[in-house]
């Protein structure tokens, strides 16, 4: 089993594109940089590339390799480190529990610092807004989960949810959800269940920071209308943490980073809701569809 991620992908994220503009801007190759400072071309690899945490004293030779001692990005990388250091919340659980089904704990890292979150989910309901007997109902009857991991995957789920009300020196996460008309038709477990996760979504989809369509039967398909993703929108002022996605399937999970194809599910999502209905109509169809469910 690969190591956990242990905290906020966005500061390695920075770090890691700091260093790599400094070498490409040297006309250094890894292995050149790698035997100058006497540590691994792997070592540099994975620095380069935000993985596993950076450290203080790799990071401080690599600003005197490149010549940056005494300037504000080389300050700032020092911020960066110091922040990278950090521990998630995640990992006061099990990796069996974060990586049974396909690095979770990584999906975790992302949206961690995340400005703002744009899913598009099918047949199920966003998982930021999800019911606690709806949540559980899909981790007992669809993903048939060991009871053991229930409790702490509910867990899981709640810390994520705080974030759309409290993030410690962040914003709340803001979130702007398109589902496809047959989430509000699938029942997960008996149709109460259904039912008030339906009420629920009517009061959440007012917060001011979450937006809610749906994407009803009558609308002509578009692109990535079949697949569940999260667009992760990051706010860095310096632009060295891009936005990515992560496609969620029965599989796991699956992260894009390449600038033209996550800009391409930008658009993307904006045409999935260009094709949806408006607010208000998305909750008039849930609020039909909930009256018509009977009560128990």
């Amino acid at each position: 089993m690969p190591p956990q991620v242990s905290g906020p992908l966005g500061p390695r994220r920075r770090i890691a594109a700091v260093l790599k503009q400094w070498r490409d801007k040297s006309g250094e190759s890894l292995n050149e940089v790698a035997d100058a400072l006497l540590i691994s071309t792997s070592k540099l690899s994975r620095l380069e590339n935000a993985e596993g945490k950076p450290r203080l004293r790799d990071v401080r030779d690599l600003i005197q390799h490149y010549g940056k001692e005494r300037t504000s990005m080389a300050t700032q990388l020092m911020r960066w480190v110091e922040a990278a250091e950090a521990t998630g919340w995640w990992t006061d659980f099990d990796d069996e529990v974060l990586q049974d089904r396909g690095r979770l704990d990584i999906h975790l890292a992302y949206e961690a610092d995340a400005a703002v979150e744009r899913v598009y989910t099918l047949p199920f309901v966003p998982a930021l807004l999800a019911t606690d007997d709806y949540a559980e109902a899909i981790y007992r009857e669809m993903e048939r989960r060991p009871e053991d991991q229930i409790g702490p995957l509910m867990n899981i789920r709640h810390k994520r949810q705080e974030a759309l009300k409290r993030r410690a020196g962040l914003d709340p996460l803001k979130l702007v959800a398109v589902t496809h008309e047959s989430t509000l038709r699938q029942f997960v477990g008996p149709p109460k269940i259904l039912r008030d996760q339906l009420d629920e979504l009517l009061v959440r989809s007012r917060e001011d920071n979450v937006t809610l369509h749906v994407f009803p039967f009558e609308a002509q398909p578009v692109p990535s209308m079949t697949c569940m993703y999260a667009y992760f929108e990051y706010q860095d002022p310096s632009d060295l943490e891009q936005d990515l996605v992560r496609i969620e399937t029965h599989a796991g999970f699956r992260t894009i980073d390449d600038p033209p194809r996550v800009a391409e599910y930008r658009k993307a999502h904006d045409t999935l809701i260009n094709s949806s209905l408006g607010e208000d109509a998305s909750r008039d169809l849930i609020r039909s569809i909930r009256d018509s469910l009977p009560l128990h």
